[in-house]
């Protein structure tokens, strides 16, 4: 029993603190191997290999040199956003709501790095010519208000029987774009998202880069990518992210295919397009899981909380409901916590119970072991009848650790990454839940309540394995010091439950 408990408990500190780092880390794609057959393409996931992009040609036609380049601003209440004439592409975009660690607005593109978002590319020896054309805008400057809730943006190109349109609608009180791509002569080309557009903190440890959703398969890509891979079939969206801004394109119709390939110290990703008339909806901003489903494309799919998200995304819910009630989402957690914990606690009772029973006939099991060292099998009958009479279960004390990892683990995602959490405050010095303690108060109190629990639950383990146990707790403290502020106010309103829980049980015992 001693080391079953010692296991149980390793193994749930291991898949709870390991999970994210070990099991969510995405995985780069491989190539299919030569001669699969092809997949009809509405089913086809196929990657393969390609040659890489052809070289960007030095010269370019006179016509596109006429003029300089300029900017146009646009501006609503929620961004800024800077385009260029030339190649008609992003330059920047600044998020209006949102703070970085400096109190300055958050950065999705500080400039449009070696592949400009929805620069068009082309095949072949003319890849880079829409890049290096100048476009006619239809104006100089957009701003947005309450009263012009949406506003148009027209960039045109047209030369040696060429010719590229690109609208864009934007809309005040959202982020999304709606965008409009019209060719003529151009039998096809590929629309990226822009390498490192949407990443706005690198540091992060969650997943950073390109990532798409074909038909209810996630995929997710990284810097270490080697290969270009290509994707066909019904590709709902393709992006740029970290763990908490995106930049996604959206095909109003199903797309000619995707391909992701590395660029430079970055990784791209870009719709393939064949169509004359292509229709799409861009969005750049935080990954607000209300706002992305009201778009209706599926988009709030980029909101990842892992293998558990069938259990994470009830706990998601009702933490955001308590939060239209309580208006704190530190009041929020605490509540959550209590509500999580109620289902277990018959069944924590049970465990502890349990173990009360196991610690009582310690002694005649230690007795039982120095009987019979000799003989493993008389051991094992004896100490099984003993668990008989006295009505003990050896792993009573394990089951209901087990039976929380899946909620604790779905949890833990929830708070870790969901943006509703970022920059909101709790109380006192506690002004961004999503951020670490600044004063570590609330990390040093879990570990004394660790300790607490610990000094106050019954154990069968040998003294030297209890004395290793009592390095948890300050294993446990320096590992939360860094932990966003909602996480350690979770397991610091965890810890003190379970310490009343365990109190009552003694009592009666």
């Amino acid at each position: 029993m001693e080391k079953r408990t010692l296991l149980a408990v390793v193994l749930s500190l291991g898949i709870l603190l390991g999970w994210s780092y070990f099991f969510q880390k995405p995985v780069p794609q491989k190539p299919a191997p030569a001669g699969q057959s092809d997949l009809s393409k509405d089913q086809a996931v196929k990657p393969e290999t390609v040659q890489p992009a052809e070289q960007v040609p030095s010269e370019i036609a006179p016509a596109m040199q006429a003029s300089a380049a300029s900017d146009i601003i646009v501006e609503t209440e929620l961004y800024k956003a800077v385009f260029s004439t030339q190649g008609a592409i992003i330059k920047s975009w600044e998020l209006k709501n949102f703070k970085d660690n400096s109190k300055m607005p958050v950065v999705l593109l500080k400039s449009p790095g070696v592949v400009p978002p929805l620069g068009m590319l082309l095949e072949g020896d003319k890849r880079s010519l829409p890049l290096k054309a100048i476009y006619e805008p239809d104006t100089k400057q957009l701003t947005l208000s309450k009263a012009n809730n949406s506003a148009e943006l027209v960039f045109t190109y047209s030369d040696n029987a060429i010719s590229i349109k690109k609208k864009f609608t934007f809309h005040n009180d959202d982020y999304k774009v709606d965008l409009s791509i019209e060719t003529v002569n151009i039998p096809s080309y590929t629309l990226p998202v822009g390498t490192d557009f949407g990443l706005f903190d690198k540091a992060q440890s969650e997943h950073k880069g390109p990532v798409l959703l074909i038909e209810s398969d996630r995929k997710e890509f990284d810097d270490k990518l080697i290969e270009k891979l290509n994707f066909t079939g019904n590709i709902h969206w393709i992006a740029q992210e970290d763990k908490y801004f995106t930049a996604a394109l959206i095909p109003l119709a199903q797309s000619d295919g995707a391909e992701v390939w590395k660029e430079g110290a970055s990784s791209e990703i870009a719709f393939k397009v064949k169509q004359p008339k292509q229709d799409f909806i861009f969005y750049a901003g935080p990954k607000e899981y209300d706002r992305l489903k009201n778009l209706n494309k599926g988009l709030e799919h980029i909101v990842d909380f892992g293998w558990f998200t069938v259990v994470a995304m009830p706990l998601f819910w009702v933490l955001k409901f308590f939060y239209k009630f309580l208006g704190n989402y530190g009041w929020a957690i605490i509540l959550i916590t209590i509500v999580v914990r109620i289902p277990f606690i018959p069944i924590l009772n049970k465990s502890q119970q349990s173990m009360k029973k196991m610690q009582k006939i310690q002694p005649m099991m230690a007795d039982i072991k120095e009987k019979h060292k000799k003989d493993p099998q008389k051991m094992q009958q004896e100490m099984m009848a003993l668990y008989k009479k006295h009505k003990v279960n050896p792993v009573g004390g394990c089951l209901p650790m087990l039976l929380q990892i899946p909620v604790f683990i779905a949890l833990y995602n929830v708070l870790n990454k969901a943006i509703e959490l970022r920059g909101t405050p709790f109380a006192l010095w506690i002004t961004d839940l999503a951020a670490k303690d600044p004063y570590y108060v609330l990390p040093i109190i879990m570990g004394v309540t660790m300790v607490i629990q610990q000094k106050m639950t019954p154990t069968t383990m040998e003294p030297s394995q209890a004395k290793i146990m009592m390095f948890m707790p300050i294993i446990f403290t320096f590992m939360f010091l860094s932990f966003p502020s909602g996480l350690v106010l979770y397991w610091l309103v965890n810890n003190v439950l379970g310490i009343v829980q365990q109190y009552f049980v003694n009592k009666k015992a």
